[in-house]
């Protein structure tokens, strides 16, 4: 206002400055905070998914059943007739949107934490590939943001790869859900999903398993490296069955965004999770990050900590029909030593400690 004033004054009063000058000094006035801006379009953009990863399907869901309800019904009827039609359209890969995943609003998802994908070696166009992705975290914001989305240049950074991001089959039934989480390149998380990717898809094919699933994101916690995978094998045995490289994948910051109610084993919390996570697919947690408006109070917005997914080094599998015990252990053994090689040779770059060690559990 002071610098309104003083242009103003200083051309009636003649004092030398003109009206061309007291334009740019009118235009120079900051009226609104750019960053702060900017820093709002991040938190939207970041809620918006929280939510429709949370509520969307079951939202959805409501609103188709009261569509039946009202003078719209047809509306709902031809979407169900459709969706009879398409059901099996989730395992073959679904219908990836080149559009959706270059929406701007995941440039500003990437920015708010920041997220960045660090790539350390080239994959073959020729193969078909099974990347373990660690830790699960809370929402797996990082598998999310760099395989669902352009916002990390993965597509730049491997060409001719085509990733997939599995997720629980379950988010598929779910009305509309279903074709918002195609559109990203999401598909099934079930053994007729990736037979389908990894055999009758070509080659060049990269599917991303969140390897500790509901079990892991229960210790999920700040300042907590550790994953479940020394019993989980089966992604293994697939990878030996269609001859599909494994490529350790640790996203180092998942875990830091947010904080969450761990019950002890053996509490009545924990054996409740265990029930939702045997019957449904999914462990309920109890967790918390900031708020809308403020990082001072609690929401689910996740906390802005960087988030760096590191790609290392695929380990060349053979393609045996009818793996054995034996072979899957020992590239297990393998895959298990690689990723904590990988997680070593990278920590300190991202602020941890030398002296810090991977829990393998």
């Amino acid at each position: 206002m002071k610098t309104l004033i003083a242009a103003y004054s200083g051309v009636l009063r003649g004092t030398g400055s003109t009206i061309l000058s007291a334009l740019q000094d009118l235009f120079s006035v900051t009226w609104i905070n750019r960053s702060k801006v900017e820093k709002q379009l991040q938190v939207i953009s970041v809620l918006q998914w929280v939510l429709s990863f949370l509520v969307l399907g079951v939202a959805c869901s409501a609103i188709l059943m009261y569509t039946f309800c009202t003078d719209c019904w047809l509306i709902a009827v031809l979407y169900f007739t459709w969706l009879v039609f398409d059901w099996n359209t989730p395992k073959k890969g679904g219908r990836r949107s080149q559009w959706v995943r270059n929406w701007a609003v995941w440039r500003y998802f990437r920015d708010y934490f920041p997220i960045q994908l660090v790539k350390t070696h080239n994959l073959l166009t020729s193969r078909n590939y099974i990347f373990g992705y660690h830790p699960h975290g809370i929402m797996g914001l990082g598998a999310f943001c760099n395989f669902s989305t352009e916002a990390t240049g993965v597509s730049k950074k491997f060409p001719g790869i085509r990733p997939y991001l599995a997720t629980l089959a379950g988010n598929f039934r779910m009305p509309l859900l279903r074709e918002y989480l195609m559109s990203g390149g999401i598909c099934p998380v079930n053994r007729d999903t990736i037979d389908y990717l990894l055999s009758k898809n070509g080659s060049g094919n990269a599917i991303i398993i969140v390897v500790g699933g509901a079990a892991e994101s229960l210790s999920s916690m700040p300042g907590k490296n550790a994953v479940t995978l020394r019993n989980r094998k089966g992604f293994v045995k697939l990878a030996l069955r269609h001859g599909a490289d494994l490529v350790p994948t640790y996203s180092f910051g998942e875990n830091e965004v947010y904080k969450q109610v761990i019950f002890e084993e053996g509490s009545w919390g924990r054996w409740v999770q265990k029930k939702f996570q045997k019957y449904i697919g999914f462990a309920p947690c109890i967790f918390h990050g900031r708020g809308l408006f403020s990082s001072d109070t609690w929401g689910l917005v996740p906390y802005s900590k960087p988030i760096t997914t590191v790609v290392g080094e695929p380990i060349t599998i053979p393609k045996l029909e009818h793996p054995t015990q034996q072979d899957i252990d020992l590239y297990h053994a393998m895959y298990m030593e690689a990723l904590v090689k990988l997680f070593d040779q990278h920590k300190t770059k991202f602020g941890l400690p030398e002296t810090e060690v991977l829990e393998v559990n």
